[in-house]
């Protein structure tokens, strides 16, 4: 049973302000009842009943040049085990544009290759051969190297030139049909070499720069010509690639659960999702404004953050939110994060019924021992005897 335990048996919301000197230390001292929830309020909330193909996922992401070490590699497995889960998402193409892929031609054209992964295959099978679910993570439309390299496919600005964003980084047009090719080529190999699964990353517009420069192949787009084609997009990924035999998933924006307005990028969460097998909100509690849910600082309330964020997305996607899968936190930035605050997020989103969940951290450094709890896995402590579980 997932968090059975920790769904009523938790430290109290007020304990993950970490403000706190004892911030939520998991510990048979420390248990104390979790705030009050109604059954049928348990039950209005709670993800949809999911098809039966569908199976618990608990996993890390993980670099290219950490997966396509052989000694990294094995000790990333064996840490993975040991701490109970059961799957691996791995980075083919990251957002300055580099990719691991070999014998996609636009990526030779444009120098966009690094032999991080110089034998794909057999790195996809090492992980399957310890029994973890495979998921292949390549970002999409921020694209630096491909956008510098052929201006023609880049977004531009009102003067003509490659637009980038406060920090210089260039993006690709997501109008563009050859970039769409381009990733789609990269996807295809992907499947290839045995991944379970194409994680598309960064599927919107620009947000993190001066936006209102940004001119785009359609000139008339606005939010609803951007969320329609990143929906026909999603479309035409899912005829080629899932005959190959590969589940699809997309990364959004953690607010794309609480916010339908497309927030400038095109993402609204409900109607891509209808295009993919999962969806996993980038749920990351320092990346929230302050205020963001009525809190102080999201960043140092990691177990209220995630409790309204997944609750947001559980009722905005309905009879969907079985495809709910978020990535949560395991970095600091702002402040410190260490076990009390990971464990949080994980057991935060088990209370709303999101027991499915994938942490980051960029430089695969996990906090494993926050998924652990009286030697036991936290997502599958049974029940003490006599406690209500809601």
């Amino acid at each position: 049973m997932i968090l059975a335990a920790l769904l009523t048996a938790v430290l109290p919301a007020a304990a993950f302000d970490s403000t706190s000197s004892t911030a939520a230390v998991l510990s048979s001292a420390a248990i104390v009842a979790a705030p009050e929830t109604s059954t049928s309020a348990v039950a209005a909330l709670a993800p949809s009943r999911p098809p039966d193909w569908v199976k618990p996922l608990h996993g890390v992401h993980i670099t290219g040049w950490a997966a396509g070490s052989p000694k990294t590699r094995r000790r990333l497995i064996r840490d993975i085990k040991a701490a109970g889960l059961n799957a691996a998402v791995i980075a083919l193409k990251e957002y300055d544009g580099i990719m691991f892929v070999k014998d996609v031609p636009l990526a030779r054209e444009v120098g966009a290759y690094s032999n991080a992964i110089p034998d794909l295959e057999a790195c996809v099978r090492d992980f399957k051969a310890a029994g973890l679910y495979t998921i292949a993570r390549i970002v999409l439309f921020k694209d630096n190297k491909l956008a510098r390299r052929r201006p023609d496919l880049a977004v531009r600005t009102s003067g003509g030139g490659v637009w980038s964003n406060f920090n210089g980084v260039a993006w690709v047009d997501p109008y563009r049909r050859e970039v769409w090719e381009y990733n789609l080529d990269i996807a295809s190999r992907a499947a290839a070499a045995g991944f379970d699964e194409i994680q598309f990353d960064y599927v919107r517009f620009p947000s993190d720069g001066n936006v209102r420069r940004c001119r785009y192949s359609r000139p008339d787009h606005n939010d609803r010509t951007a969320n329609q084609n990143l929906l026909a997009f999603l479309a035409l990924a899912r005829r080629r690639l899932q005959p190959l035999g590969v589940r699809l998933s997309i990364c959004v924006f953690g607010m794309t659960a609480s916010d339908d307005s497309g927030m400038g990028i095109g993402q609204h969460i409900t109607e891509l999702a209808q295009e993919m097998d999962f969806v996993s909100p980038m749920m990351y509690p320092s990346h929230y404004r302050k205020g963001n849910y009525g809190l102080k600082n999201p960043n140092r309330q990691p177990y209220q953050t995630i409790t309204a964020g997944t609750r947001d997305a559980i009722e905005r996607m309905g009879a969907q939110a079985w495809k709910l899968r978020p990535y949560f936190q395991d970095f600091s930035l702002g402040f410190r994060y260490r076990e009390p605050q990971v464990r949080a997020q994980i057991l935060a989103a088990a209370k709303q019924g999101v027991t499915n969940w994938i942490l980051w951290n960029a430089k695969n450094n996990y906090t494993w021992a926050a998924l652990r709890y009286n030697n036991q896995p936290i997502y599958s402590i049974t029940a003490p005897a006599g406690r209500r579980v809601p």
